[in-house]
C-alpha cells in the first residue's frame, strides 16, 4: 500500500474513532501516523501537513489535553500562512477553529473566543455553500 493511501485511511479511522470513542489511544496514534504517512507520500503539499496538524490537534482536543492541542493547531495555522497561495478557501478557518477549540479546552476563554471569531470571519469567504455549512456547523461545536 502507498503512503497517500495509508495517509487518507489513517485519517478516515480517526474519524470514526473520534465518533465513536471505542479506543482513544487507537486514535491518538492513528492522528500522527496518517501525519507520518502523509508526510511521506510524493504528493504531500503543504496543505496535506496542515490538515495533518489540524487534525492532531483535534485529536488532543477531543482528549482534553490542551498543550498539544494548541502545539499541533499553532503549527497547522503556521503552515497555512505560510503557503495561502496554495490552500483551499476553508483551510484558514479551520485553522482558527483548531485555534479556538484548543484553547477553549485549555480554559483559555479570552484567546478561544479570538479564534473563533477569525474563524467566523475568514469562513465567510468559503465559496462553495455545503462547504461553508460544513464549516459553520463544525463551529458550533465550540465548547
Amino acid at each position: 500500500m502507498n503512503e497517500r493511501r495509508l495517509g487518507v485511511d489513517l485519517f478516515n479511522e480517526v474519524w470514526r474513532l473520534m465518533e465513536s470513542r471505542e479506543d482513544d489511544d487507537r486514535m491518538l496514534h492513528a492522528s500522527h501516523a496518517s501525519a507520518y504517512h502523509w508526510g511521506e507520500a510524493p504528493e504531500c503539499e503543504p496543505k496535506n501537513r496542515a490538515r495533518s496538524e489540524w487534525m492532531c490537534s483535534r485529536v488532543y482536543a477531543v482528549l482534553g489535553r490542551p498543550e498539544p492541542a494548541i502545539h499541533h493547531a499553532t503549527r497547522c495555522l503556521e503552515i497555512t500562512q505560510q503557503h495561502a497561495g496554495n490552500m483551499e478557501d476553508w483551510d484558514l478557518p479551520f485553522a482558527y477553529e483548531a485555534l479556538a477549540r484548543a484553547h477553549g479546552v485549555a480554559g483559555n476563554a479570552g484567546e478561544s473566543r479570538r479564534f473563533a471569531e477569525l474563524a467566523r470571519e475568514s469562513g465567510e469567504s468559503i465559496a462553495d455553500p455545503e462547504d461553508r455549512e460544513h464549516f459553520a456547523a463544525d463551529l458550533r461545536t465550540l465548547t
